[in-house]
């Protein structure tokens, strides 16, 4: 396993000539979405959420198997499909508030552009995956193949969605990229003796170990690193992505989400160092640089630190803050950006003062 930034690119014997993505959790925000469903439904059934018991469960498993896990666990009066076609509709009415993750729609539409055979195999049900990708305009028509667990004899871990999609592609497995969020996937994705690249959330960290590559943002993948065309959307050092909106409290340097629980807000796969804007407001607005980094010591694990961009920018503690970020310049290296040299800081803020000043990057 390596990270993006050790990876020196694929074995030229064995080019990739297609990619297959997994659905909830790589492209879409699914799970963020339709958080709270479980709890609004076990509540009908005089029962509590365990979040001990759920964060240690794995993502990426049918629907099925979750079902008879959660009957099981909770002991509910019910059979594996009643609880499906009991929490089934609640789900459903999230799926249109599911957002693309950071990165997503760049890659879908960097792959379209560029011929590369693209494949959409996910644990869910076909139903269930026409539903969720429905409300994002142009995903349906840039797959080649679209599968869901139904359509094969078993879902992930077992290798059959993939070879299947493969089979349609009309190209063999070696030739073949998955990337995969989930652990299940990675282990599918290796009985299918294909290439990985895993985009985890921080529960599916142990899926590192099997894959060929781990970032942690679809916005660190560099498709020339396994033969593909590459990007060519960077402005000099910094790459314009859709808009992040975040809002908190800015309290010593650093922004703390305004939800009860800021997981809900920002994704794992959103680690990174950004620029953009913040409001303070409606009059005050100031350049920013933001850095998103993993951080198990808080309850979100995730830190973001804010940075001014002018120094002459007078800001109070303790103050609602909301930022909108506008362009990513690096990946996460594993430390703070406080830790780094003062002159790399004023060169990250060089960089963001000037892109900053680019219609690309405008504020919304």
């Amino acid at each position: 396993m390596s990270c993006c930034c050790e990876f020196q690119g694929c074995d030229k014997g064995a080019k990739v000539l297609g990619v297959i993505f997994d659905l909830d959790g790589t492209l879409l925000d699914t799970e963020r979405a339709s958080r709270g469903v479980l709890n609004e439904f076990l509540a009908r059934y005089g029962k509590e959420l365990d979040r001990e018991k759920e964060d240690k469960k794995r993502l990426g498993m049918t629907q099925k198997d979750t079902a008879t896990i959660m009957v099981t666990d909770y002991e509910l009066p019910l059979t594996p499909d009643q609880f499906i076609n009991e929490i089934t509709p609640m789900y459903r009415e999230r799926w249109a508030k599911a957002k693309a993750l950071p990165g997503a729609n760049r890659l879908i539409k960097h792959f379209q552009k560029n011929g590369v055979p693209v494949a959409l195999a996910s644990n869910s049900l076909r139903e269930y995956i026409d539903a969720k990708i429905s409300y994002h305009k142009g995903w349906k028509e840039s797959f080649s193949v679209i599968l869901g667990s139904d359509q094969v004899k078993a879902g992930k871990p077992s290798p059959y969605l993939f070879e299947e999609a493969a089979k349609k592609m009309g190209v063999d497995a070696i030739n073949c990229l998955v990337i995969e969020d989930s652990l299940v996937g990675v282990k599918a994705a290796n009985a299918a003796q294909m290439k990985i690249v895993a985009v985890p959330s921080q529960r599916e960290a142990d899926c590192n170990g099997l894959a060929n590559v781990v970032l942690h943002s679809l916005l660190e993948f560099q498709p020339e690193l396994w033969g593909l065309p590459p990007f060519d959307d960077w402005l000099d050092d910094t790459l314009p992505i859709e808009p992040i909106h975040l809002s908190g409290l800015y309290v010593t340097g650093c922004l703390e989400e305004s939800t009860d629980n800021a997981t809900l807000a920002l994704p794992d796969q959103a680690v990174g160092l950004y620029l953009g804007w913040a409001k303070i407001d409606t009059d005050r607005k100031f350049k920013i640089l933001a850095s998103i980094n993993l951080d198990f010591s808080c309850v979100a694990y995730k830190r973001i630190r804010v940075y001014l961009v002018d120094s002459n920018s007078d800001l109070k503690q303790k103050q609602k803050m909301q930022i909108s970020l506008v362009g990513y310049i690096r990946t996460w290296d594993n430390k703070e950006l406080s830790s780094i040299a003062f002159d790399k800081l004023d060169e990250y803020k060089s960089t963001a003062r000037a892109s900053l000043d680019l219609p690309s990057f405008a504020c919304l």
